[in-house]
């Protein structure tokens, strides 16, 4: 299977032509990508198999931004940067005067939900070290390998090998 990166990565950049039009520069394109990755990053972390705490506190988190649409959204989008900003730590540094640049409501949403999302979360990826019956007994995965499962995050199985779980 071929990797998915290039296409979200051509999918994002179009986008951007999108908002362009609407005058965001490519600066706040990117800062504003940087922010809701680093949220949408946060919440896989938080998840299986993973599990790590969150250092989003709930109701500021990816899962609160996917249950809003239109002008709510965007108000809670600005309120999430100016909370996570007056935090203390790295999670302030990295969100401190943050500001949200997207004007329209439904451009947001469109680059929450069909670009990051849809991308992303819509899907699981697994890791077939892990998950692996075969690798569970204790013997190596691969070309045997009936799961046939393994993520983008792990190297440890080879390319050739590659599926996606829907």
């Amino acid at each position: 299977m071929s990797n998915p990166a290039p296409q979200l990565v051509q999918k994002l950049w179009n986008y951007r032509n999108i908002l362009h039009d609407d005058g965001l520069s490519y600066g706040d394109y990117i800062e504003q990508l940087t922010f809701l990755l680093f949220l949408k990053m946060a919440d896989e972390q938080s998840r299986p198999p993973f599990n790590k705490p969150s250092p989003i506190p709930k109701g500021k988190d990816w899962p609160a931004l996917l249950a809003k649409d239109g002008d709510e959204l965007e108000i809670h989008y600005r309120h999430t940067l100016e909370e996570l900003g007056k935090r203390s730590g790295m999670l302030g540094v990295i969100f401190r005067k943050a500001q949200n640049k997207m004007q329209d409501p439904a451009k947001l949403r469109r680059l929450i939900v069909d670009l990051i999302s849809s991308s992303t979360g819509a899907r699981r990826w697994y890791c077939r070290t892990r998950y692996c019956s075969k690798a569970r007994q204790g013997r190596p995965s691969g070309a045997n390998c009936s799961s046939r499962r393994t993520c983008i995050r792990c190297y440890a199985c080879p390319p050739a090998f590659s599926t996606r779980k829907a």
